[in-house]
């Protein structure tokens, strides 16, 4: 019994996450890197510096402090640690299995779900996600016409307190579609309901906007409560939607009212970038590794879109879905490079650019000193899946153990093989 004991404990033990790193306790320093600060400019053979979690400098040849670890960086490349937009990750952890999904609340309204409070900081994908150098990401709810609002996490942490890094960054609208595709007939037919589902959802905001201005002194309703940042702009409204027409119809609303809104999925947001570019509306995109949206576009449109969007000036990230589908943000911003978008372009649309938009910029998605140092170290090309060897990753200035479960089965399996069985 006692041996059937230990075997189980051992078992689960080996089943675990990495414990979440300690705090940074001495100086670190990388020589002689090519720095990708995350703005659009390369830094080449320099040095950088990072202490108490934040970056000290960056300069050449820089005078190191005595206690420091020193460790060279030559043939090596920097980047900022990557940001995975709209992403379920932490909220499930197998899509088929109902109890590990907490991605979404019942109902149509729900701007008062909160997804930060559901974010699973033992998530088995997380590390899997982590060791491709996505170190931050927005927690997304889905579902319904509202689906709630969502938060920038680190994922590093003990629980969501110690994760959250941007409680709240926004809410999260579903616009209603004009049409609709069937796969069962491959026809697209009208949306009849159109007119009126969006009344409905302009109603809502008005009477959002009503509450929110009041000097509620009465009853607290928390549906309405849970608008009031977004309606006033210090918050983000974000628009999950693809067509041109709802866009700008959207966008003006939003905006009618005093908010800041943000295109998620945007599909031919490159139809009306004037628009978004005169607006100042920032665009999510969804993965380039996707079909065309519609019959009339080519069939490399969702590869090229980024850098149609990066010529017309419309401030862009890029994001993939999901939750373990994150492992492949790298690859995805760098198909775009392949047709088109400048290469630290891409790197800004999964690292800068995000920040920005979540507002978090003031201390990652870049960088510089006195922002986090949240960094990922690398032997080859981040964007390339034949080369992307991340050799270290730090959030925060803390060390990060990139080893994960599809890395601990690989080794057991290699194992298997190795002994011929």
């Amino acid at each position: 019994m006692t041996l059937l004991f230990l075997t189980f404990l051992c078992t689960c033990v080996s089943a675990q996450n990495p414990t979440p790193a300690a705090d940074q306790d001495r100086p670190v320093v990388f020589r002689k890197a090519t720095i990708h600060v995350g703005d659009g400019t390369v830094l080449e053979e320099m040095d950088i510096l990072f202490d108490e979690g934040k970056i000290v400098t960056i300069e050449k040849d820089l005078p190191a402090p005595a206690n420091a670890d020193i460790m060279d960086a030559t043939g090596k490349h920097i980047y900022p640690g990557m940001i995975a937009l709209n992403t379920q990750l932490g909220l499930t952890e197998i899509g088929a299995v109902r109890s590990t999904n907490d991605q979404r609340e019942t109902g149509r309204i729900n701007p008062n779900a909160r997804a930060l409070i559901a974010f699973n900081t033992d998530s088995q994908v997380i590390p899997t996600v982590r060791s491709r150098g996505v170190l931050l990401a927005q927690i997304t709810p889905v579902g319904g016409m509202v689906s709630g609002r969502s938060s920038m996490v680190q994922l590093d942490g003990w629980n969501f307190e110690d994760a959250v890094v941007g409680e709240d960054d926004g809410v999260h609208i579903n616009w209603p579609r004009r049409n609709s595709w069937s796969w069962q007939t491959r026809t697209i037919s009208e949306n009849k309901e159109y007119p009126k589902q969006v009344a409905g959802l302009e109603n809502f905001m008005k009477e959002a906007a009503a509450y929110c201005g009041a000097g509620r002194t009465g009853e607290r309703l928390l549906k309405l409560e849970a608008m009031c940042e977004a309606i006033a702009g210090s918050k983000n409204v974000y628009l999950h939607m693809h067509g041109p027409r709802e866009m700008m119809h959207a966008v003006q609303l939003v905006k009618k009212m005093g908010g800041k809104p943000v295109i998620v999925g945007g599909h031919e947001s490159h139809l009306i970038a004037d628009f978004l570019k005169r607006e100042k509306v920032p665009v999510i995109l969804m993965s380039t590794q996707s079909l065309p949206d519609s019959q009339d576009e080519g069939v490399d449109g969702p590869y090229a879109k980024p850098a149609l969007l990066a010529e017309a000036g419309v401030e862009f990230a890029i994001s993939h879905g999901g939750y373990w589908e994150q492992r492949n943000l790298p690859f995805v911003a760098g198909q775009a490079v392949g047709f088109g978008l400048d290469y630290e372009q891409a790197i800004k649309a999964v690292t800068l650019t995000p920040a920005r938009i979540a507002g978090i910029d003031k201390m990652y998605g870049s960088l510089e000193e006195g922002k986090s140092a949240t960094l990922i170290v690398t032997a080859g090309d981040v964007l390339d899946m034949r080369t992307n060897n991340i050799e270290l990753a730090f959030i925060d200035g803390r060390k990060i153990d990139l080893d994960n479960k599809q890395a601990e089965l690989s080794r057991k399996f290699m194992e298997k093989y190795r002994r011929g069985k």
